[in-house]
């Protein structure tokens, strides 16, 4: 991809070294929030790979681990109106506290579940608890970024947050599976997750955040509810990135179905489960650190168009494997690519959106999210069920490469969209190489 030889906020031309690529930990606020929320991503990763080796290991359905996803899915589409609404109208550091909560209330009774050898289908319980939760979570999370520091150092931020997400979910998902092995258990890990979603309230109960000017009300309160989705619908480039997105990782997501892989076909045990976990986000974490020692992208939507065909490459590769090392890489290679699309996706939805509606918006981008993660991982297992594990995964990067090129011809201004997170997109809302939507 090609780079732009200017950091964010600099108006004299300027070569590399005037990027200061630790920007973002410059800011008090933003180092806080940085750590509390890569020690609770590192627990949710570690319970995530626990619950997805609890329920293969006491149903030995693939099917039930594509409920999984559609379980925390589910709330995110029931209660996305409310839960953007909420994050404009309440402070977004107590949304994040009471959600996190109950994230921790539930990874405890998931620990109940597995220390008492209750009754599984408790634990889809439990994750209707996470889920419910993290239906107001993400939009809280992901509006409350650009207030925590100046708006030059923003798209520096994405990319340490990313980074840090990544740093995470490659020493939860090993972790956790070494755990497991170690500890003939699960119970552990639950426990674990417990503590580290207690630390995050803990942080970000501290955090005070500059005063937001209340929000104007519109016509009707259903108007209201629905201006994410109106400002979406009406964003070519937003509304571009955030479905090429969804539609990629809906089919070409593979995660669900690593128990099988781990167990069936490769047959590395947990251990390997954990490090197959922890593949792609290795790759992203590598890409998020090497994009964050860059200055922006100067041609981002051709970059975002050829990371998401790389992730299909990728995903088919991954599908027919059945050597270890060569399904390790192509999930490598699978995150690295996928990172430059979150990183390029997150910082034009929070760049293009108004401070006002950002919630609403992170809210309608947590369910296209949502779609591609969660019910994702129910279409992986549900095709499984019926065709096989290998036509399920191959099938999908075959749809996420056609989807490429869909996108590709239909949405040209997201295919031309130039240099990525400068500040006055932030203030203005709006590209500043585009008219307004």
């Amino acid at each position: 991809m090609v780079m732009e030889n200017r950091a964010p906020g600099v108006d004299a031309p300027g070569t590399d070294s005037r990027h200061d690529a630790y920007a973002a930990f410059r800011v008090p606020m933003f180092r806080s929030y940085f750590f509390a929320n890569l020690i609770a991503v590192l627990g949710m990763q570690m319970q995530t790979t626990a619950v997805g080796f609890d329920i293969y290991e006491r149903t030995g359905s693939k099917l039930a681990l594509g409920y999984t996803g559609l379980i925390q899915f589910l709330p995110s589409v029931v209660l996305a109106l409310v839960a953007g609404q909420v994050a404009d109208r309440v402070p977004r550091q107590w949304v994040l506290a009471c959600g996190t909560s109950v994230v921790a209330l539930a990874a405890a009774g998931l620990a109940c579940v597995s220390f008492l050898e209750l009754d599984y289908r408790l634990i889809f319980v439990c994750l209707l608890m996470i889920g419910t939760a993290r239906a107001f979570v993400a939009p809280a999370k992901g509006s409350i970024l650009p207030q925590l520091l100046p708006a030059d150092k923003f798209s520096n931020a994405v990319t340490w947050n990313s980074s840090g997400f990544h740093l995470a979910s490659v020493a939860g998902p090993a972790a956790g599976g070494l755990l497991i092995g170690w500890l003939k258990g699960v119970t552990w890990i639950y426990v674990i997750d417990v503590l580290a979603a207690s630390y995050f309230v803990a942080v970000i109960c501290t955090i005070r955040l500059p005063a937001v000017p209340p929000v104007r009300a519109s016509t009707t309160a259903l108007r209201e509810l629905m201006a994410g989705f109106t400002f979406v619908g009406r964003n070519q480039i937003i509304l571009g990135a955030m479905t090429l997105d969804m539609v990629a990782v809906l089919l070409g997501g593979a995660t669900t179905l690593l128990p099988v892989y781990a167990r069936d076909i490769l047959e590395v045990g947990p251990a390997g489960l954990g490090w197959m976990r922890a593949a792609p986000a290795i790759g992203a974490l590598v890409t998020a650190v090497l994009m964050a020692h860059r200055p922006p992208m100067s041609q981002a939507g051709r970059a975002l168009l050829w990371s998401v065909a790389g992730f299909g490459v990728s995903t088919i590769v991954f599908g027919y494997s059945q050597n270890y090392v060569l399904s390790l890489v192509m999930l490598f290679l699978t995150g690295a690519f996928d990172n430059v699309s979150v990183v390029i996706r997150h910082t034009l939805v929070q760049t293009l959106t108004p401070n006002a509606i950002r919630g609403r918006v992170s809210a309608v981008n947590g369910l296209f999210i949502g779609v591609s993660n969660e019910l994702g991982g129910f279409e992986s297992g549900l095709v499984a069920h019926f065709f096989g594990t290998v036509i399920s995964v191959v099938s999908g990067g075959l749809g996420t490469i056609a989807t490429v090129i869909l996108t590709a011809v239909f949405l040209p201004r997201l295919r031309d969209y130039g240099r990525l997170g400068s500040a006055e997109q932030i203030t203005s809302g709006r590209p500043s190489d585009s008219p307004p939507q």
